[in-house]
C-alpha cells in the first residue's frame, strides 16, 4: 500500500513541477517584455538607417540606438545626430512589399515593445547644426557653413561632399532646430525644405532623441560622439 500511494503521488508531483516551471517561465517572459517596453518608451529606442544621407558616419541599413533622455534631462548640442519625426512632406511615400496580416501584426507588436528597430518610414536622421535663435548660413558652393557668423570646419562630412551646393541664410525659430545630413549632396534636409511650414526648421517636439551608438552590423559597431571641436568657437546667438 505505501508503494502504491507513492506511485499515485508521482504523476501529481510531476504535474505540479511542470506547472511551476511554466508559470515561472511566463513570469520571466512577461517581465522581460514589460522591461523592454519601458526602456523603449522612456530610455532607448532602436532605429535603422534607410538612406545614404548620413554617410560616411552612418550607412544604409545600419542599426543605431537612440537616447530618449535628450532632449529632456540632457540638453541638445550642436553636432548631435538627431532622430526626428517628419514635420510634414520631407519624406516621399514608400511602397512596401506586401506582407501577410500575421507577419504585419507580429512586426508591429515586436516594434512596439522594442524588440525590433523602428521602421524609418516616418522618421529621419540628421545632424544638428543650428539651435533656436542661431543664425545659420552658407554663401553657396565652395563656401563653409557659418553659425552665428563663425565658419565651421565640418570634419564629419562624407568624402567629396561640400558644405552646401546651395545658398541659404536663416535664423532658427524658437523651439526649433536646423538639421543637415553629413552627405550633403544626397540629403533632403533643412535646406531643401525651406519652402515648407517652419522654413526648413524642425520643431523641437518632433525630436525622438540622439543617436549614441551603431550596434549592427557588428563590424560597424561604434560610439557616435559629439564633434564638439567643430562648434567650439561658435558664440551663443545674440
Amino acid at each position: 500500500m505505501p508503494q502504491r500511494r507513492r506511485r499515485d503521488r508521482e504523476p501529481a508531483r510531476r504535474r505540479s513541477t511542470a506547472w511551476s516551471w511554466l508559470r515561472e517561465t511566463a513570469i520571466i517572459l512577461v517581465s522581460a517584455l514589460v522591461l523592454s517596453l519601458v526602456v523603449k518608451t522612456f530610455l532607448v529606442q532602436a532605429f535603422f538607417i534607410p538612406s545614404q544621407s548620413m554617410e560616411d558616419t552612418l550607412v544604409k541599413n545600419d542599426r543605431i540606438l537612440v537616447s530618449k533622455l535628450t532632449p529632456g534631462p540632457f540638453d541638445l548640442r550642436r553636432g548631435d545626430i538627431v532622430v526626428f519625426k517628419d514635420p510634414g512632406g520631407w519624406l516621399t511615400p514608400q511602397v512596401q512589399e506586401p506582407r501577410s496580416a500575421l507577419a504585419e501584426a507580429t512586426n508591429e507588436a515586436l516594434t512596439f515593445i522594442g524588440l525590433l528597430p523602428q521602421d524609418a518610414g516616418e522618421h529621419l536622421v540628421k545632424r544638428l547644426i543650428g539651435l533656436p535663435g542661431d543664425h545659420v548660413a552658407c554663401a553657396g558652393p565652395g563656401e563653409p557653413v557659418t553659425v552665428n557668423g563663425v565658419p565651421i570646419d565640418e570634419t564629419y562630412l562624407a568624402a567629396g561632399a561640400q558644405p552646401s551646393e546651395m545658398k541659404f541664410d536663416v535664423v532658427v525659430p524658437a523651439d526649433s532646430l536646423w538639421l543637415m545630413g553629413d552627405n550633403r549632396q544626397q540629403s533632403a534636409d533643412s535646406r531643401r525644405n525651406m519652402g515648407r511650414p517652419g522654413g526648413g526648421s524642425v520643431p523641437m517636439a518632433n525630436v525622438v532623441g540622439v543617436a549614441f551608438v551603431t550596434v549592427w552590423p557588428l563590424d560597424r559597431f561604434t560610439f557616435l560622439g559629439n564633434p564638439s571641436d567643430v562648434f567650439a568657437n561658435v558664440p551663443d546667438p545674440s
